[in-house]
């Protein structure tokens, strides 16, 4: 999916957010409710990540806020199904390496990229409708959302899915590194002056740990159904 302009039109358009720590399950969530319902997905993560990969080939790090706020405006970037092309290069394997993403959780904590991506975000508002997923959706993204859901899971059993999810995809891993990694990043996205990782105004909380994939995802389309003709 590419995004488009925004308009006033676009907020007519209903929106779903899914905000969560690292390794909750948000991303497979928003798609598979995405599918079932027939409308767009915004993995927002991916713009950082994005972000952090074009910062690493660029030699910059964490503290170069305003390099990887010109790599985040810049981004020449199109989503197309489980592909992910970066200057026409598909980059979706390169993005999850862990590297890239504890760089992201670095980026994300910058004001200066947080605005330069703030708008590519809200322009992926486009009917029928959007579920997106991230840490601020619902609380600085979308504001106005027609369901906020806020998934979170014991940092134990994330980083026991994270672990799961690198092997399986034939990326090596250490398992108490990943808990350490997922600790700091949680501490960093929460306690971040700009735009912290919280529960939206609003936002129903959903604990995954003891949860399936099909159990979360007929829970928000329930919550969605539930609210009745818009």
């Amino acid at each position: 999916m590419s995004p488009v302009s925004s308009s006033p039109d676009a907020l007519r358009i209903p929106v779903i957010t899914i905000d969560g720590p690292t390794a909750s399950g948000k991303g497979t969530i928003a798609q598979r409710v995405a599918d079932h319902l027939g409308w767009h997905a915004l993995d927002s993560g991916a713009l950082y990540r994005l972000t952090a990969l074009a910062l690493q080939r660029a030699g910059g790090d964490g503290q170069d806020e305003a390099l990887a706020a010109r790599l985040a405006r810049a981004l020449d970037v199109r989503f197309q199904g489980e592909r992910i092309l970066m200057g026409g290069q598909d980059v979706a394997g390169l993005i999850r390496h862990e590297a890239v993403g504890n760089l992201a959780s670095e980026v994300a904590a910058l004001p200066a990229v947080r605005a330069a991506l703030l708008e590519r975000q809200r322009d992926f508002r486009q009917a029928p409708g959007l579920v997106a997923d991230g840490r601020d959706m619902g609380s600085v993204v979308f504001p106005d959302a027609d369901l906020k859901i806020f998934l979170d899971a014991d940092v134990e059993i994330r980083a026991h899915r994270r672990h799961k999810q690198l092997s399986g995809k034939g990326i090596s891993a250490n398992l108490d590194d990943l808990l350490s990694d997922l600790r700091a990043r949680d501490a960093r996205d929460r306690g971040r002056a700009h735009a912290p990782l919280v529960a939206a105004a609003g936002a129903i909380t959903i604990d995954s740990s003891r949860l399936g994939i099909d159990d979360v995802v007929q829970q928000v389309l329930g919550l969605w159904s539930a609210r009745g003709p818009a």
